[in-house]
């Protein structure tokens, strides 16, 4: 027996940022919206939460891309309660080898100051590496903005004179760590720049067609790394706001178990517990196995070809693992030129310190994770980001996150325990001066294995697209860079279409915009 639901012009399924992005535009055009999240909260793996008297973020809390989609600004997220800090050192970055730490800027010249300083062999190499892959980040956040169609990269590339394309298209075709290496020699320049980029990915930093990762530092010059004041949850908390000022409907601990079609097209979805909702348009926010595989009730004939494509897509198992901490001191660094800091007037725990293997290690660590074994020495990205924003923590204490790369969801030795964990504390403990462990006052980890049991994802991992967009022009599987599929009202938007993964907001945009055309 199915429960009557309500009518709408358009339901989303998930609420994570870019589903609640899509339904924000929508909302805003008038339409009569519906988001549909199976967790009692909106934001997914984008959100914060309380632990242990803190504030937390579930994944890391720096922004890079968000801010360059225009969404904030657009659809007006600051009366919505949505403030950025800059966060100036883009970032810091250290080895487990080459223990020195260095700070990179939004500014170019600063950053090439601390070339050299500390790199005196690499300051032209940078210079290269910068007038190369500005261009190419600045044409792929412009390629981003819209959704990507043959005729609008087209333009962008006669409007910049071809700036930039030459480089994307070779860079396209080649490793990141090919890229990289030919412009920097050492390790503790190239190692951290393939932690934020292939390793983030979740690949070989030796995998073919992967060079575009390699623009991190560039994107870095480009964009502004920010945290909203409050923890990256205010990303979807405002964006719900915005949703629900514009008469939209977000319903929260309701799970979608088909999406109905009727003839060609769609025509609503139905929860678990029996309620049916219709509309014309649905959009999945989610990971598309379990929209082609698992909802789809009696799906036309034109959606074959598409649901046994992705029969045979494989689903991966995910990779990242992330610490949250409450800590009663703050930890010193070891291996740190304090003068140098000084004299850039940088605060050396504001920034996230990426802490990286080498190239062959992290490749290495690859190779590990089909075996369940992870790196002795793993991919780090560590941050407190109540050193920036007070409001996540009471007065005396802060937060401290740590999280761990190429940590396999089939580990061979299981996540019941919190031994390997543990351990990873250990190794961060080693970096700085005595008394870490001990200013540890509670801590938690979410595992590969948490992710897929609290934020629903398959095997702990989100399906996400990366390439660029040559990929969103070329590939084949063109409804995750088109958004629309062969079911007429049904859309994709989410992590695993264009642009990706992270949190960007332009996949949500996109789909509205496609949506609003149509």
């Amino acid at each position: 027996m199915t429960n009557s639901g309500s009518n709408y012009d358009s339901i989303i399924i998930g609420g994570g940022h870019n589903g609640l992005v899509c339904a924000a535009y929508l909302a805003k055009s008038g339409q009569r919206v519906l988001v549909i999240e199976a967790r009692s909260e909106v934001g997914g793996t984008a959100s914060s939460e309380e632990f242990s008297g803190v504030t937390v973020n579930i994944c890391n809390c720096d922004h890079l891309t968000f801010r360059t989609t225009g969404v904030s600004e657009e659809l007006d997220l600051a009366k919505h309660g949505l403030k950025y800090l800059d966060v100036d050192p883009t970032q810091l970055a250290t080895s487990w080898d080459d223990k020195r730490i260095w700070p990179h800027f939004r500014d170019v010249d600063r950053t090439i100051d601390v070339m050299k300083s500390m790199f005196k062999d690499e300051v032209d190499g940078y210079r290269a590496y910068v007038r190369d892959a500005v261009p190419v980040v600045e044409l792929i956040l412009e390629a981003a903005s819209q959704p990507p169609t043959r005729r609008s990269l087209i333009t962008k590339v006669l409007a910049r004179r071809a700036k930039g394309v030459t480089t994307m298209l070779r860079w396209s075709r080649m490793s990141s760590a090919q890229v990289l290496q030919k412009y920097f020699k050492s390790e503790l320049l190239i190692g951290p720049a393939l932690v934020t980029g292939p390793t983030v990915w979740g690949i070989s930093p030796h995998t073919p067609g992967t060079g575009l990762a390699a623009l991190t530092y560039a994107m870095r010059h480009v964009s502004k790394v920010g945290r909203p004041i409050g923890g990256s949850g205010m990303v979807p908390i405002s964006l719900r706001r915005s949703i629900e000022s514009n008469a939209g409907v977000v319903m929260t601990n309701a799970r979608v178990a088909q999406i109905l079609c009727e003839g060609s097209k769609v025509r609503g979805v139905a929860l678990t517990d029996g309620t049916e909702f219709y509309a014309d348009c649905v959009v999945s926010a989610c990971n598309p196995h379990d929209t082609f595989l698992k909802w789809l009730k009696n799906p036309p004939a034109s959606a074959k070809q598409v649901i046994d494509k992705w029969r045979k897509t494989p689903h991966y198992e995910g990779y990242e693992s992330k610490i949250d901490a409450r800590i009663t001191a703050l930890p010193k660094y070891r291996h740190i030129d304090q003068q140098f800091f000084d004299r850039h007037g940088v605060d050396p725990l504001a920034a996230t310190l990426v802490v990286s293997p080498s190239t062959e290690q992290l490749h290495q660590g690859f190779e590990m994770i089909p075996r369940g074994e992870i790196l002795e020495q793993p991919a780090m990205l560590v941050n407190l980001p109540s050193i920036l924003d007070p409001s996540m923590t009471n007065k005396s204490d802060h937060v401290f996150s740590l999280e761990a790369l190429f940590t396999p969801f089939s580990f061979k030795n299981g996540w019941t325990s919190n031994a390997e964990p543990k351990r990873w504390l250990d190794k961060y403990a080693e970096i700085v001066e005595p008394g870490f462990i001990d200013s540890i006052a509670d801590w938690r980890c979410v595992t590969p294995a948490n992710y897929e049991t609290d934020f629903f994802l398959p095997k702990g991992h989100a399906t996400s697209f990366a390439g660029g967009p040559l990929a969103a022009l070329l590939n084949s599987q063109p409804e995750l860079t088109r958004y629309r599929t062969p079911i007429e009202g049904l859309f994709l938007t989410g992590a695993a279409t264009f642009p990706g993964a992270g949190v960007w907001g332009a996949s949500g945009k996109n789909a509205a915009i496609t949506i609003l055309a149509k």
